[in-house]
């Protein structure tokens, strides 16, 4: 691996002396110029110079070239990470990275979790009597705001629905 040139340039702007409220400090600017160097390396280097926690998976593995020059630094994390078709995931300040599709597969299992979570409440029927409208009528209108473990069902004789759903 043949290192050609690192050169990080951080820019912080100092709020000026005539406001009251401190001005917010402009985004870090990195410069960075590789040959053939190990995503892993590049990925600490951005980590220190951005000051962020950063966390790898295993088996992540990569070589790249790359000549930035004065770039923010997020914008050229983010494109390293593309480049060798890694992803990132923050949580709580740290940084978490690995192939785009272990976080799309774990987003996902997250994502059935929580319905699963949100569905595995108790059930709780309601009876429910019309006077101004038919229980036929409303009982196939109600199906479509029902969870998927809910139902409905009416009395015709006494025009009454009888609604169970998830509370």
């Amino acid at each position: 691996m043949i290192l050609l040139t690192v050169g990080i340039a951080l820019l912080a702007a100092a709020p000026p002396p005539a406001r009251p409220a401190p001005a917010p400090a402009e985004e870090t600017r990195i410069t960075l110029d590789f040959k053939d160097a190990d995503i892993l390396d590049v990925m600490r280097l951005m980590a220190d110079a951005g000051d962020f926690q950063l966390v790898a998976d295993p088996g992540i593995s990569c070589k790249l070239t790359l000549k930035l020059k004065d770039v923010a630094l997020r914008t050229a994390f983010d494109v390293v990470l593309r480049s060798c078709g890694l992803g990132s995931d923050e949580d709580g300040g740290i940084v978490r990275v690995a192939p785009t599709s272990r976080l799309l597969a774990e987003r996902t299992e997250r994502r059935r979790l929580a319905e699963e979570q949100a569905l595995d409440r108790p059930l709780r029927t309601r009876v429910i009597r019309l006077s101004y409208a038919k229980a036929a009528e409303a009982s196939t209108l109600l199906k479509g705001y029902l969870s998927a473990r809910g139902s409905v069902v009416f009395d015709p004789r006494t025009n009454t629905l009888f609604v169970t759903d998830i509370e």
